[in-house]
């Protein structure tokens, strides 16, 4: 079955360069163009797209707040945030909204392919260069006052290396039994959140691939994230990350 795809851009030269991509290939149907925010959410409500490739700058309704209200219509759509803009309020303005994906127009086509292929089998995607800025701004902004983690992402401890302090463990580990975790779902989550694959996962806890996909399928269940990176900012949200 073909991965149904809604194109929304406000410029229609895009739409038809994203259109001739996508449907070269046999597993993508492009079943609409919106040309703004608007019209986007009338047009998902009547297709219902499994992705939908989202500009973020639009008349109207901008892409940021048609992600949000497409969302909280619980539409199971995966949003796929396509822009020029490389700036980090773009970025976390998307994923706040719920948003899955995030990649820059500068990307290439087989890039565009796999970020929609991506977003049709339930996994989330941020563009390489922007992935480490995620992981960095979630632990960056809880070193605030009143933040939840005690480190930078470049200085998290992986498990059995390093400690945190006292409290931010207790929080931590308080927030995990709310969430019901085990302890192998917040050692995954934490290996998650340090920006590890699951291959990777896999080998560092010496577990099947198939294992580390049931793990991350019981956190996000747990926590209530839309995807993988929802799950992340979760952890840095609630403390867990680094403990």
């Amino acid at each position: 079955m073909s991965l149904r795809v809604l194109l929304v851009d406000d410029q229609p030269l895009i739409r038809v360069g994203f259109a001739t991509i996508l449907t070269s290939q046999e597993d993508i149907e492009v079943v609409g163009e919106a040309g703004d925010g608007a019209q986007a959410l009338d047009l998902a409500a009547a297709l219902d797209p499994d992705v939908v490739c989202m500009d973020v700058q639009m008349p109207r309704m901008g892409g940021i707040e048609a992600t949000r209200r497409l969302l909280a219509t619980g539409s199971r759509a995966a949003v796929l945030i396509l822009t020029t803009f490389d700036t980090d309020e773009a970025l976390f303005a998307a994923l706040s909204a719920g948003a899955s994906g995030f990649l820059l127009k500068s990307a290439g086509p087989e890039e565009l392919i796999e970020a929609v292929r991506v977003l049709g089998r339930g996994d989330a995607l941020l563009d390489p260069l922007v992935t480490r800025r995620v992981l960095e701004r979630m632990a960056g902004a809880s070193d605030a006052p009143g933040g939840s983690a005690a480190s930078s992402c470049s200085e998290l401890p992986a498990p059995g290396t390093g400690a945190v302090p006292a409290e931010q463990d207790r929080r931590g580990a308080d927030e995990l039994d709310r969430a019901g975790l085990t302890a192998r779902e917040a050692e995954v989550l934490r290996a998650m959140a340090r920006g590890m694959s699951n291959d990777e996962i896999a080998q560092q806890l010496v577990v099947g691939r198939a294992t580390v996909k049931t793990h991350v399928s019981n956190v996000l269940l747990k926590t209530g994230a839309r995807d993988r990176v929802h799950a992340i900012i979760w952890a840095f949200e609630h403390g867990v990350a680094g403990g």
